[in-house]
């Protein structure tokens, strides 16, 4: 057994645990992977005051001590292209696709996968959910930082970059599931892109993929408006009527942005335990709508917050994504009480980690749990005064604050540095990317 044990003191402890607890002059301890306490300085002596353990301190220095935040919804590997055509007219169809034709291979995915992974972790997200292409490349960057990654598979109706054959990511899913899926930090699952570029038949055997695997299914639903034109029109329904429809929707699914969706499609993602991933700044800037997730609550359904991929939000860390859902739905309601900063990181933390299905093992900060932790410093200019410890998280943080975190019992960043992997050399590597893709857009 390992006899190691590591301990942060001098923190102020935002557990994330079903009271909320907040505990200052906090103190907690991790050994291996697990949190096995979680108190204040007045009771470790007694934990520990028997010497048979190897002790490491680490004094957080004022900060705040939370769980590491998740991002339910990117596409990790698209880093490569972000700020290319941030404000043409139908980016997807006019540059995305084609880029992604003419570009994505196996090495520019683990290039933008080591990148993307590496930016998460300096803005203190410990767990991600990703749908892209060649994700066994992607499982290679996440397992060699160190990093928790829900990893899926795209299935498209078209030839991919990753299969000549149209569906081609099907087969592909179940030898990348086979061989990750008894992994500690890679859980492998499928992703049909979305309802308009799949058909009903790959759509159920993704869906009976997920099932035979008990692995997650994660898809962009209800997202484009030519998207909920298409689906009343041809059948009547709505694109959430329409998966319900073809039997496909479960406790596994992870619906992404969800944003042209009624009271019924609510009562349908309800009853069949959908998580949502809430994408508020890619769905921002790209002019899409704003997701009813304040009803999506109030039912009961399990929100989540995500970045999209880095060619649509441009930010893949989860501490911009929390204020500007809180602005945005303040706004949109014209009700400043709404999503009170608790609920925001709620939401960045443990509600993550239920959309994701595995609250059991991370999302807050409990004895049993993993040891995913991150540590926003409190000394920058942008930090103090602190009357509200989670307002302070998510109006006045932000990714450069983030000074130390922890994966899986494993300190991956500190002193605002990462650990597990070379930025400098990860950086150069994309860098050297930038020419053949400029060249390309060029030409597009």
């Amino acid at each position: 057994m390992n006899n190691k044990v590591t301990i942060f003191e001098n923190v102020t402890v935002i557990t994330m645990n079903k009271d909320k607890d907040i505990i200052e002059n906090g103190v907690v301890a991790f050994q291996g992977n697990k949190i096995i306490y979680v108190g204040n300085s007045d009771c470790k002596e007694s934990l520990f005051k028997e010497n048979k353990y190897e002790i490491e301190v680490i004094d957080g220095e004022d900060g705040i001590l939370m769980p590491g935040m998740i991002n339910c919804h990117t596409h990790a590997s698209m880093v490569p292209f972000r700020s290319l055509a941030d404000d043409c007219k139908d980016r997807l169809k006019r540059y995305l696709f084609p880029l992604e034709q003419r570009l994505v291979n196996e090495k520019l995915t683990y290039i933008g996968a080591k990148y993307a992974v590496a930016e998460m972790l300096l803005g203190g997200v410990t767990t991600f959910c990703d749908m892209y292409y060649f994700e066994d490349e992607v499982a290679k960057a996440t397992k060699e930082l160190n990093m928790r990654g829900i990893l899926c598979e795209t299935i498209v109706n078209f030839p991919s970059p990753d299969s000549k054959e149209a569906f081609g990511g099907l087969n592909y899913s179940v030898d990348f599931i086979e061989k990750w899926r008894n992994d500690a930090l890679i859980t492998p699952g499928i992703a049909p892109h979305a309802p308009y570029t799949n058909t009903d038949e790959s759509l159920k055997e993704a869906y009976n993929i997920s099932k035979k695997y008990n692995v997650p299914i994660t898809m962009h639903v209800a997202e484009m408006d030519y998207e909920l034109k298409e689906y009343v029109e041809k059948y009547n329904l709505t694109p959430v009527e329409y998966l319900n429809k073809l039997g496909v929707l479960d406790s596994n699914f992870i619906a992404a942005h969800t944003i042209l969706v009624n009271d019924d499609d609510i009562k349908i993602l309800k009853e069949n335990g959908v998580g949502v991933s809430h994408n508020i700044g890619a769905n921002a800037k790209g002019a899409k709508g704003v997701a009813p997730i304040i009803k999506m609550k109030k039912e009961g359904i399990n929100v989540g917050l995500g970045t999209d991929g880095p060619m649509s939000g441009n930010t893949l860390d989860i501490l911009t994504q929390m204020s500007q859902v809180g602005k945005v739905h303040k706004l949109f309601n014209n009700d400043r009480t709404l999503l009170p900063s608790i609920e925001l990181v709620e939401m960045g933390t443990i509600g993550g980690a239920k959309v994701l299905g595995i609250d059991k093992e991370i999302g807050s900060i409990e004895v049993g749990k993993k040891a995913d932790l991150t540590l926003i410093e409190t000394k920058s200019v942008n930090m103090q005064p602190i009357y509200d410890y989670y307002a302070a998280i998510v109006y006045s943080a932000n990714a450069g604050n983030v000074d130390l975190v922890v994966v899986d019992g494993k300190v991956v960043v500190k002193n605002k540095k990462l650990l597990s992997g070379n930025f400098l050399e990860i950086r150069k590597s994309l860098l050297n990317l930038q020419d053949k893709i400029n060249k390309v857009a060029r030409e597009l």
